[in-house]
């Protein structure tokens, strides 16, 4: 049996993930970003690359989180930003080991 990717086994675990997001409370927000961070996980298994140092094969469940909120953020025109710009500098600034090469850990 052949050995899953990263990307892989973050998605099958995907559905777990609780929020530490100020809106993690809001349904439709939670669901909206797990299925991003889903469709993150899916593109990188296939080798697609979405953040500088993270190769697509290291992707990880954190990482296409904060990329699926990063993207989305961005786009917003309405909504408290100041909040989610605050989580997504928190979880760079806490789990930095999710934003590197599996390489630079050793």
């Amino acid at each position: 049996m052949a050995k899953k990717s990263i990307p892989a086994r973050c998605l099958a675990m995907s559905g777990l993930f609780e929020a530490e997001h100020p809106f993690a409370e809001d349904v439709t927000f939670r669901q909206q970003l797990l299925e991003t961070a889903a469709e993150v996980l899916r593109a990188a298994d296939k080798g697609e690359k979405f953040i500088d140092g993270v190769l697509p094969a290291e992707m990880n469940l954190v990482a296409a989180l904060w990329y699926a909120e990063w993207n989305s953020a961005i786009d917003a025109e309405e909504g408290p930003l100041t909040e989610r710009k605050a989580w997504l500098n928190s979880i760079r600034k806490s789990l930095p080991s999710c934003f590197c090469s599996q390489d630079n850990l050793g």
